[in-house]
């Protein structure tokens, strides 16, 4: 029988797992909206077709980054008793020969790569600076590792907000001074030097070149068959944007990317930041289902109280947006393909935790079968779509992929009691009223100006009050620990 977790130790992984949440979201929300902001800017000086460009290229790199790991770095996470020195050193070591494998492979086919999607010279720059930009991250494995594992997320933002801010600056300076694409290629290698050097600032550890065979096969156990759902999801999405790249104009490929960008904007600023926490948080009780259980439903709570009204907020103000901005009415093809991305989006947002809790269990075998439906589905639908309806056929595929995101609730039912669906009735009634409340403005007011500066802090306003209301009792002890804490 499982040892279970002393009271103490339940009561510091809660505190420690709401503080992580709360530190990344708070000190990262308003990086967040730096990030968009500056994202935003980047829109406004350069065309889709430079997007596009980008957004392939990252594509291609990404493709290489799930082939660096083999899971290994999520074994360290999920591992139940504290990885030894052997471990990190294993993982280190084989981590950076494949990753050093695959960047002498972009470099040596670069030209080629090049020539393929008829890449200019600053697009050839851009894939090699990537693949530079790649290596600098491999470096940053292992530290992240151990303050996962401490759920000392409060140092481990430092390094993306120095990153951040780096790669946006940079980039920004660079396309006002009309760099283009090689904008983006100047801002990944500084982000790189930057974000690695201030994690080894924050939490040192020495490399060590040494493998283990013992360790690496206790470590690929598990993650091989995690990385074999990472490969999936390549598959799945960056390969898919590869093809794209070439069946599509790079102009299209922005539309896509930008439509997809501000689509998940719930997703980047709330639920990345949830699912980092909740990874190791879970894993660490996964010893107590009762506790596992309860500490899902309170992970889909937090989600739904944030993510849908991020959500509906930007389905209502996206295009007096564009119709406001200066040089923004470029992007007005791609409107289409946001609301159906936003949709799809949401429901993205409640099966990813679903997703992360059978891969803290161990349980990577459903987590397999779920990516092989998704990635078959997608690779069937896609194409199909993208081929009657353009490039908006990617986001009309989504929505029809996205209705299987009940998937991991049921495998989840087999081995785990969870909550039912009542988690998302406070939420969904509040976020009702916000939108009432907005589609009321709009028709009121019919000038794009007026329903930015009056619909956003009305908005705010409203679903403020009605979160406050309907579920003050469940969220004040949260608030009570973050207080002790503090």
């Amino acid at each position: 029988m499982p040892e279970l977790i002393t009271s103490n130790q339940i009561d510091e992984i809660k505190r420690r797992s709401i503080s992580g949440v709360v530190a990344l979201t708070s000190r990262t929300f308003m990086l967040q909206i730096i990030a968009l902001i500056a994202t935003f800017i980047l829109t406004v000086l350069l065309d889709p077709a430079t997007f596009g460009i980008f957004y392939v290229v990252t594509a291609i790199i990404n493709f290489l980054n799930y082939f660096s790991d083999i899971g290994l770095a999520a074994a360290l996470i999920q591992k139940k008793d504290e990885p030894s020195n052997e471990d990190l050193a294993t993982t280190f070591t084989i981590q950076q020969l494949l990753v050093t494998s695959a960047v002498l492979v972009v470099l040596f086919l670069s030209a080629m790569i090049a020539r393929f999607y008829k890449l200019d010279i600053n697009g050839l720059f851009l894939l090699r600076a990537l693949a530079l930009a790649f290596f600098l991250s491999s470096l940053k494995t292992i530290p992240s590792v151990l303050l996962e594992r401490k759920l000392d997320f409060q140092k481990l933002v430092v390094p993306q907000i120095v990153e951040t801010s780096v790669f946006y600056v940079t980039a920004i300076v660079l396309a006002y001074k009309h760099f283009g694409v090689a904008s983006f290629a100047w801002a990944a290698i500084l982000r790189g030097i930057s974000g690695t050097a201030m994690l080894y600032l924050i939490a040192p550890w020495q490399p060590i070149l040494h493998v283990s065979i013992k360790s690496a096969k206790r470590l690929l156990a598990f993650g091989i068959p995690y990385q074999a759902n990472s490969f999936l999801a390549l598959v799945k999405d960056d390969l898919l944007t590869i093809y794209l790249g070439r069946m599509l104009p790079f102009a299209a490929i922005g539309y896509i990317g930008w439509s997809k960008k501000w689509a998940e904007v719930a997703l980047r600023l709330i639920m990345d930041n949830i699912i980092k926490v909740t990874f190791p948080t879970y894993a660490r009780l996964q010893r107590d289902e009762a506790l596992l259980s309860k500490a899902a439903g309170k992970s889909i709570l937090f989600l739904a109280i944030t993510t849908l009204p991020i959500a509906i907020g930007m389905v209502f103000m996206v295009d007096p947006l564009v119709h406001v901005v200066p040089k923004y009415l470029k992007w007005m093809p791609a409107l289409f393909s946001f609301y159906l991305f936003t949709f799809s989006g949401v429901l993205a947002a409640f099966s990813s935790p679903l997703v992360n809790l059978l891969n803290a269990m161990g349980k990577v075998r459903y987590t397999f079968y779920l990516m092989i439906v998704w990635t078959t589905l997608t690779w069937i639908i896609v194409p199909f779509t993208v081929k009657l309806f353009g490039f908006d056929g990617v986001a009309i595929a989504a929505i029809g992929i996205s209705i299987t995101s009940f998937l991991p609730y049921i495998f989840l039912r087999r081995i785990l009691p969870l909550g039912t669906l009542k988690i998302f009735i406070k939420p969904l009634i509040a976020t009702g009223s916000m939108a009432s409340v907005l589609l009321m403005t709009f028709i009121i007011l019919p000038d794009p100006k007026w329903r930015l500066s009056i619909g956003i802090p009305l908005g705010i306003g409203v679903y403020g009050l009605m979160v406050y209301g309907l579920l003050k009792d469940e969220l004040m002890p949260y608030v009570s620990i973050l207080r002790k804490s503090a």
